[in-house]
């Protein structure tokens, strides 16, 4: 009896042995499926992610060569925003890209489009993609533009003197000698090693550094610079006169018959056009003059006015001076004839600050401040004296307070808003003046003035 029990229980220990090896094959053969089924898994998704990189990074390649191809395009065509097909072909324009066994791998798309009125800006999107992978594309967008050659709060081709109440926002550059006496925070350069400082810059014809002064930053201050070439920088007033025909969308004014004409700006997009009948004239000195005159340019009364749309060209012409003043909602450029200037008449001033509203004035002569100009004024413009020089004379006893001026001032001859004593001391013009850089002027100058022929790159982003 004992024996057969004791067989039953060694049966019973076989049996569960055999279960529990059981358990663990089967248990073992799951665990090892579900590590190859993870392994094979994690690494069909390291492989498919890797294809994807892959392809991502080949498509973001691919979309930048369109844009090194289209930048290459406008180096040799600069105004073609079709791709060499024509305005009556709009993109998108698709290219083949290839490998470097000339096997194509791939292709981009671009999409140009051409500068706004009154800007140099391109924008070329170009999309790439791999062929054996079009699903994966990157899109890039860039921009480029003709950096104006006005780029500069202040330019001159020759001596300058800023005094200790003036201030200087903005790219400085004479291709004379600078005296420097007040503050800047950009680049002042001079294309001169050392210079005659004249008299009426306080020297008395001694040698100075291309730039010396109580002023700075001096950190700032570079000589001698290359020259800047003045006839790069000027306007073409023929185009502007051209562009100013009413068949071209412009405005053009004959001679006046009077004094000259008055074109006073209004924030509805228009501007008053009134004859200066009669003006006041002044006992006055000029720069480099000791003698007296008279100049005639406060202006005094005006003929009835008729009122104009801001030209869809943005060219006004004026056959005769112009006195200019108001509010400026729009883009315009306002330039004379043959020996005729341009009189600041009063405040000017832009209905916004951001580049939509832009104002050019371009004197074949001078660019003036008359003896009765606000006691504080504002200039909202680009100024540009061709020919002549941007100043105010100097009247005996009349001093002023604030001049303001947002945007460029280009001058050819000797420049001055201010007159001082040999102490120092401002005894004509204005006793503290701030100057401006309007920085939408660098890639959208008023219409008619210069630009750069080599665009920059403004901008790349990845946007998807």
């Amino acid at each position: 009896m004992l024996d057969y029990i004791k067989n039953i229980f060694n049966i019973f220990s076989q049996n569960k042995r055999g279960n529990i090896l059981l358990v663990v094959m089967i248990f073992g053969t799951i665990s090892l499926t579900v590590i190859v089924i993870g392994l094979t898994g994690y690494a069909v998704s390291e492989n498919t992610a890797s294809n994807k990189k892959h392809g991502n990074e080949m498509a973001l390649q691919i979309a930048d060569a369109g844009i090194n191809y289209y930048r290459w395009h406008l180096a040799h065509d600069k105004t073609d925003y079709y791709d060499g097909n024509g305005t009556s072909t709009p993109g998108p324009y698709v290219h083949d890209y290839e490998d470097k066994d000339g096997d194509v791998i791939g292709q981009f798309s671009l999409e140009i489009t051409p500068p706004p009125p009154g800007s140099s800006i391109v924008l070329i999107e170009s999309t790439g993609w791999l062929s054996s992978n079009p699903n994966s594309r990157v899109t890039i967008k860039a921009r480029m533009g003709f950096p104006a050659l006005t780029d500069y709060s202040f330019l001159t081709a020759t001596d300058a003197w800023i005094g200790d109440t003036e201030v200087t926002h903005g790219k400085f550059h004479a291709n004379g000698g600078i005296r420097f006496d007040g503050v800047g925070d950009a680049p002042i350069t001079s294309a001169m090693a050392t210079y005659t400082c004249k008299s009426n810059h306080g020297c008395g014809n001694q040698t100075k550094s291309g730039i010396w002064g109580d002023g700075g930053p001096t950190q700032y201050w570079s000589y001698p610079v290359p020259a800047k070439d003045f006839s790069a920088v000027t306007a073409s007033l023929a185009d502007i006169e051209d562009q100013s025909d009413p068949a071209n969308g412009g405005v053009n004014f004959s001679s006046s018959g009077q004094q000259g004409w008055r074109l006073q700006f209004t924030s509805s997009s228009q501007f008053i056009a009134s004859k200066v009948l009669t003006t006041n004239c002044y006992k006055a000195k000029d720069v480099g003059s000791n003698n007296y005159f008279w100049p005639c340019i406060d202006a005094a009364t005006y003929g009835s006015g008729t009122t104009y749309n801001m030209p869809t060209s943005g060219a006004i012409f004026v056959n005769d001076n112009v006195w200019v003043d108001g509010v400026v909602k729009g883009r315009a450029t306002v330039g004379t004839s043959v020996g005729k200037s341009i009189i600041i008449n009063g405040d000017i001033t832009y209905s916004a600050k951001d580049g939509t509203d832009v104002l050019g004035l371009i004197a074949e002569q001078n660019v003036l401040i008359p003896k009765n100009s606000p006691d504080d004024l504002e200039v909202d413009a680009a100024l540009l004296a061709q020919n002549g020089a941007a100043k105010r004379y100097y009247y005996p006893g009349n001093t002023k307070t604030n001049l303001f001026i947002y945007g460029s001032i280009i001058t050819n001859k000797t420049w001055t808003w201010s007159w001082s004593s040999g102490g120092g001391s401002i005894i004509s013009g204005y006793e503290n003046t701030n100057a401006t850089y309007d920085t939408n002027l660098t890639y959208g100058p008023p219409p008619g003035f210069p630009v750069g022929s080599e665009y920059n790159l403004l901008s790349w982003e990845v946007v998807k």
